[in-house]
């Protein structure tokens, strides 16, 4: 039984977005008998997507509070380790498995799945639709959507990712938040012709690189992720065939696995391209409007963005449970809280692009002579640690008890 001093029965919430912060809010509101109401764009829950790491002890505990950390072991990737091959594809560096997969790892959708299951008897979503606008009013909020009817809600949290819709409409235009960090990323299947099993390979040249990975011991499937350096680009971010264009121009020539890695790429369907980018807000909140995950402190890569937004959402959920379900209490304290928190993970995200596609060939030998130090025996303990700074530097007090 909820406790009735922070019970949350009677407060009506908006969720916009059930890729991974959504669903995270959904279940840790629900721990608190909120009425959650999620909507989503897509006309269901994506599978696969990138794995997704967590790491040390904040994330255990917000992930055993929310009683999920059983099952993310149980549907973890168990990847092992990544190897930076030459352009014969013989090993440069050996990066073991605690560097690039943190303490567990698991499939970006099969994260937002299990948290679909553990809410969809309880939480209204409502796929294949969209918020259009969105009134802030002293008692509540007025929301018309593309499809269904309007609706009236106590609070709207915008957990629709980088691109965010709710922070367009509330915090203004993305080209006011949106850091640029001179490189692009885009991920698909392609045949593991390597026969890869959980372990990955990177391949760099200068600016440009191709990582492949099989995470899951398919014989048949891996990933292939690519990077490269890039002046900002114009292009539509639902044109398909434009982004494949862009990718087979800038990988043109690419030695390695470049041209087998082109060949899959033209008859992709599951293509993900998107700048290397960072979300930038003076606030997250905003009466009774709130930015959670990606569309508040987002990184498209390298910046445990999946993990901040499920401490985020543990915090935001924790803050109006403390509150009573003030919103204006419970909001302050969650963005003095979260705030910090979230730069100091962001900070780490500006290294992805440099880290995959150094610039030069000597700053990529550079790359290779850091990264082979750091995996060491002696300085393994030491990167460990490092890696862990920035998802543990934040102190959660001891929330009302679900």
């Amino acid at each position: 039984m909820t406790n009735k001093t922070h019970d949350l029965g009677h407060l009506n919430v908006l969720i916009s977005g059930a890729s991974v912060a959504g669903p995270a809010l959904a279940l840790n509101l629900l721990r608190y008998g909120a009425r959650v109401t999620v909507v989503e764009r897509t006309p269901e829950l994506r599978r696969g997507g990138f794995a997704v790491d967590f790491r040390g002890h904040v994330h255990r505990r917000v992930l055993t509070e929310m009683g999920i950390w059983d099952e993310i072991h149980a549907r973890q990737t168990r990847m092992g380790r990544q190897i930076v091959v030459d352009a014969d594809g013989a090993p440069k560096v050996d990066l073991p498995s605690d560097m690039m997969s943190g303490d567990v790892e698991i499939f970006r959708g099969e994260l937002a799945h299990l948290m679909y299951e553990r809410t969809r008897d309880h939480v209204e979503y409502v796929f294949g639709d969209s918020m259009a606008t969105l009134t802030d009013t002293p008692h509540g909020v007025d929301v018309t959507f593309d499809h269904g009817a309007p609706r009236r809600f106590d609070l709207v949290i915008g957990a629709d990712g980088l691109h965010s819709h709710t922070r367009s409409l509330v915090f203004g235009d993305e080209s006011r938040h949106l850091r640029f960090f001179d490189h692009y990323v885009a991920g698909f299947e392609v045949p593991n012709d390597l026969g890869l099993d959980r372990t990955g390979r990177v391949y760099s040249e200068p600016g440009r690189a191709i990582a492949l990975g099989n995470y899951d011991g398919d014989p048949d499937r891996a990933g292939a992720l690519l990077v490269f350096r890039s002046e900002r680009l114009s292009y539509d971010r639902r044109d398909l065939a434009a982004q494949k264009r862009i990718l087979a121009e800038r990988f043109a020539g690419m030695g390695w696995q470049g041209p087998n890695v082109l060949k899959a790429l033209e008859s992709a369907d599951d293509l993900y391209f998107d700048a290397i980018a960072q979300i930038h807000v003076d606030r997250l909140t905003s009466g009774r409007v709130a930015l959670l995950g990606d569309a508040g402190y987002g990184a498209t890569m390298g910046g445990m963005g999946t993990g901040v937004a499920i401490v985020g959402a543990y915090v935001l959920a924790g803050e109006l449970a403390l509150a009573g379900g003030d919103h204006r209490t419970a909001f302050a304290a969650y963005e003095a809280r979260i705030t910090d928190f979230a730069k100091g993970c962001q900070k780490t995200s500006g290294n992805a692009g440099p880290f995959f596609a150094p610039a030069t060939e000597r700053r990529i030998r550079s790359r290779d002579r850091m990264y082979r130090l750091l995996a060491s025996r002696p300085l393994s303990a030491f990167f460990k640690r490092l890696t862990e700074k920035s998802a543990t530097n934040i102190k959660l007090p001891e929330y009302p008890a679900a």
